[in-house]
Parts: C-alpha cells; sequence; structure tokens
C-alpha cells in the first residue's frame, strides 16, 4: 500500500507539470486580449489585455505592416465612376438640395424668395437639380486629384481600432483560431514532456526545489515553445516526407481571407472613409473642395439673372447666401453619401485585393500580420508562465510530497 501510494505520488509529477502547461498556456491566451478595459487600480494593480491596452500602438503596426503598404487611396479613389455615384446620390441629394436652397434663400433673401412664385421656384430647383450629375462629376474628379491631401488610411484605420477595442481583438483571434487553441493544448503536452525529468530527479534526489523549478521551467518553456512553434520556421523545411513550417505563415492562404474580410467588413467600409473625410485631419480640404464647386455652380446658376439677382439679393448677403450653402451641403453630406455606401462597397472591393495581396507576401512581410502583438509584450506572458508554474511547484511540494 505504501509503496503504490509513492509510485502514484511520483507519477503525479508529470501529469501536475501537464495542468500546469496547459493552466499558464491558456491564461498567457486569455491575457493578451481580456479584460478589454483596465480592471484593478492604476497603474500597478490590476490588468488589462496586451493587445487592447496598446491598441493605438497595434494599429499604427497593422498599418504600416499591411494596410499601409497594400491598400493605396489614391488607388482606391480612382475606381469610384462618377457617373454611378451620381446614379446612386442623385435622388437623395436632390432631395437635401431643395432644402438648402430654400434655407438659404429664406435666410439670405427672405424677401425676394417669398415673392417668387411656386412655378419660378420650381424652375430653380430644376435648373439646380439637371445640374447634379455635373457637378458631382467635377467634384469626384477633383476629389481624385486630391485624395492623398483628404484621406488618410492611417488614420482611419487607428481611429477606428482605438475606438473599437473589441474590433482589434477580433481581428487578431479570428486570424488567429488555429494558432491559439494550439498554443493552449500544446501547454498540457510539453508539459507532460517536461514532467518526465523532474520526475526522475525527484525519485532520485527529492531535494525540495526539484518541484517549484520544475514547474517554473515547465511554466516558461510551454509558453516559448508554443509561440515559437506558430511562427518558426518561417520557410518550410523539408524532412522526407514531412514539411515542417510555422503554423500561421503555412495557413497563409486562409489567414489572408479571414483578415481581409473582417478589414473589409468593419473597419475600411465606406461609412468609416467618409466619416474620416468629413471630420478626419482632411476635412478643411474636402469643405474646400465643396466650396469650390458650389460657389461655381451658384455663379453659373445666377449669371442669366444678372444683375437682377444681385440688386434684389444685395453683394454682402449674396456671399452670405453662397458660405451658407457650402456649410448647408457640407454638414447634410451624411444624409445623401449614405445612398452611396452600397456603390463603393462593390466599387472598391477592398477584400478581394487585400486578401490576394496578402497571399502574395513573402513570409517575413506576412508574418507581420499578427507577430506585432506577440513581440512587444510576450516576455511578460512568459515570465507570468514561469511564475505560475514555480507557484505550482511549491503547492505540489507541499500538498503532495510534504
Amino acid at each position: 500500500m505504501e509503496w503504490n501510494l509513492e509510485t502514484l505520488s511520483l507519477l503525479s509529477i508529470p501529469l501536475i507539470s501537464a495542468l500546469v502547461g496547459w493552466l499558464t498556456n491558456y491564461l498567457a491566451v486569455k491575457m493578451m486580449f481580456y479584460p478589454i478595459e483596465f480592471v484593478g487600480m492604476k497603474p500597478i494593480f490590476g490588468w488589462q489585455g496586451l493587445i487592447p491596452a496598446k491598441r493605438r500602438q497595434m494599429a499604427e503596426i497593422e498599418v504600416e505592416l499591411v494596410l499601409g503598404k497594400l491598400l493605396s487611396v489614391e488607388e482606391l479613389a480612382q475606381r469610384i465612376n462618377p457617373s454611378e455615384l451620381t446614379k446612386a446620390i442623385e435622388r437623395r441629394l436632390g432631395q437635401v438640395t431643395r432644402k438648402v436652397v430654400n434655407d438659404v434663400m429664406s435666410e439670405s433673401a427672405p424677401q425676394l424668395w417669398a415673392a417668387l412664385p411656386v412655378q419660378g421656384k420650381n424652375l430653380v430647383y430644376q435648373r439646380i437639380e439637371n445640374d447634379i450629375p455635373n457637378v458631382v462629376h467635377k467634384m469626384v474628379d477633383d476629389f481624385q486629384h486630391n485624395v492623398a491631401e483628404i484621406l488618410d488610411i492611417k488614420e482611419l484605420v487607428v481611429e477606428q481600432l482605438v475606438n473599437s477595442p473589441s474590433l482589434i481583438n477580433e481581428i487578431f483571434l479570428n486570424a488567429g483560431s488555429k494558432e491559439f487553441p494550439f498554443i493552449v493544448r500544446s501547454g498540457f503536452y510539453f508539459g507532460f514532456l517536461f514532467g518526465l525529468p523532474t520526475m526522475i530527479l525527484w525519485y532520485f534526489f527529492q531535494n525540495w526545489w526539484i518541484l517549484p523549478l520544475g514547474g517554473l521551467l515547465v511554466g516558461y518553456a510551454t509558453n516559448w515553445i508554443a509561440i515559437k512553434i506558430i511562427f518558426e520556421p518561417k520557410r518550410p523545411i523539408k524532412f522526407g516526407p514531412i514539411t515542417i513550417q510555422g503554423m500561421f505563415l503555412k495557413r497563409q492562404k486562409e489567414v489572408s481571407e479571414v483578415y481581409a474580410e473582417i478589414i473589409e467588413q468593419k473597419l475600411v467600409t465606406p461609412k468609416n472613409i467618409t466619416h474620416v473625410i468629413m471630420h478626419g485631419s482632411g476635412s478643411a480640404q474636402f469643405l474646400e473642395l465643396i466650396e469650390l464647386h458650389v460657389n461655381d455652380a451658384i455663379e453659373r446658376y445666377v449669371a442669366i439673372t444678372q444683375p437682377y439677382f444681385a440688386l434684389g439679393v444685395g453683394s454682402e448677403n449674396y456671399h452670405k447666401m453662397k458660405a451658407l450653402a457650402v456649410k448647408q451641403i457640407f454638414d447634410n453630406s451624411d444624409k445623401y453619401l449614405l445612398y452611396a455606401y452600397d456603390y463603393a462597397n462593390d466599387a472598391l472591393h477592398v477584400g478581394q485585393d487585400l486578401c490576394e495581396r496578402m497571399q502574395a507576401l513573402s513570409a517575413e512581410e506576412f508574418e507581420g500580420v499578427l507577430r506585432p502583438a506577440y513581440q512587444q509584450d510576450e516576455w511578460k506572458l512568459i515570465v507570468t508562465g514561469a511564475l505560475l508554474g514555480l507557484l505550482a511547484g511549491f503547492a505540489q511540494l507541499y500538498l503532495v510530497f510534504s
């Protein structure tokens, strides 16, 4: 009976090592992503998932290594066809334009506008609506030639990911959907293997420090090896019929498809692009573009009524009218650009192009898609695993062998 109990205690060493390896790897993966917001007392006592905590740096790395090189705003802008865009927004833009004309004239020249009969107002509306395709075409052409000053793709991506920490988690978790479960499972297998020499040492020497040291090494090594196996070797290495390559790199085709789909559907979308154009660092340039073309259109509309229109409105009110029209067209842009989203999504086909270009990346370049998430703070995960292993070793020493 005594011999059986000692044997079972001895055999428990590799089993407990396996559990320690599994637990430390499981916690390492969870600590990368959760909690999304800081929990505890800042700045020291508490924790926030490594990726949500450094989402700005992560987002900037993603832009520099992947999106910034593969997606050109100039190229995307050239895919917008002015005629097709006009068809998509023409009806809603016409409705918005009628309201803008009515509001602007009521404020800038209330008496003149009130005195104009309904037929006269309808002629004004009709003339402007007939000219909408011409104005939109000119604006799109101008936008395409100045898109780099108006739309910053880095700003778009960083802003979206900083404001939505769960989205950057989703990108990494989905792209690494097979690698992260492997990290957890491998902890059990490697932990068991590392537990065998610990068991042998304990059988012969039974020094108190053997089990804590073994736990520390298990916690450290299982995390380190799991991460290495995912990304190393970068290039395929053949051993007879067996080909060895980092798991993530081996799945380049599949990962590219998942990654590109998320980017297209949730990040580089027509809605997000429009938001950055309207409210980002290039919004002033976009407002100038609208001002140029709206003023040009107004000059053409009133040209045939000069000097009667100028006399009726007055020089000061005329300039006020133009400024107000520009502001209203800009402020109401969301109302008509909303109708362009479906067309723009099909025209831009971001996902298809991004996927193909990611699949064509070299192994070293492709590694940059996910690896930055590990490299910046992976040492914290490995050290945490080692400390947990050390504690498990002490617990085993006092609970099983005391």
